[in-house]
């Protein structure tokens, strides 16, 4: 790698549990993984690599410029932030593969993806609320529109924050109810039965 020296800093998350490092270099452009403990972590040499580091980390998100990663509530973030930070600036800064290849998931809902609705939707949710949700250090994803029910997987420091909920009923159905009037209600995907 040249001379470029790699920064890096945390920024607090609404999740507790959660924390962004934040690097001068863009990692993933574009695109995000989001990975729990015991997910196939292979096609991301560095989420692989942090969990065989470090055994509290429950989960990685990478995106852009960050990566967010999720404790378990019996670790303390002032006795493992550092450590995290030392080995994430390393690891990029040795030029080491951060992601290979994302597996294609984007298909699932092909033929819906040239509804107007669903148009509508993804559009709303990448002006308004992505950017807002990748300050936190997550993301929302969407996965299906179907009898005006939107479902959005949350990602990174929006899994398991103890705010998606007042976020996702308050602000996204809210901003979603009043823009594109076919939608009933927004849930998370992990809230489907």
């Amino acid at each position: 790698m040249s001379n470029f020296i790699i920064s890096i800093y945390t920024e607090a998350t609404p999740n507790p549990d959660s924390l962004k490092f934040v690097m001068n270099k863009m990692l993933l452009t574009g695109n995000s993984v989001d990975f729990d403990r015991g997910n196939d972590v292979t096609y991301s040499p560095l989420a692989e690599a942090l969990f065989n580091e470090f055994n509290f980390i429950k989960g990685v998100f990478i995106m852009n410029n960050f990566v967010t990663v999720r404790k378990g509530a019996e670790t303390d973030w002032f006795e493992v932030k550092s450590k995290i930070s030392e080995f994430i600036k390393n690891y990029v800064s040795e030029g080491k593969t951060i992601v290979s290849e994302i597996p294609d998931t984007e298909n699932i809902n092909g033929e819906l993806d040239e509804d107007a609705v669903i148009s509508k939707i993804k559009n709303m949710l990448d002006q308004y609320v992505k950017p807002a949700v990748e300050m936190d250090g997550g993301a929302i994803q969407f996965k299906s529109f179907d009898n005006g029910i939107v479902t959005l997987m949350l990602q990174g420091s929006c899994s398991g924050c103890p705010s998606s909920t007042v976020t996702l009923k308050s602000g996204i159905e809210g901003l979603l109810k009043r823009m594109v009037p076919e939608v009933k209600e927004v849930v998370a995907q992990d809230e489907m039965i």
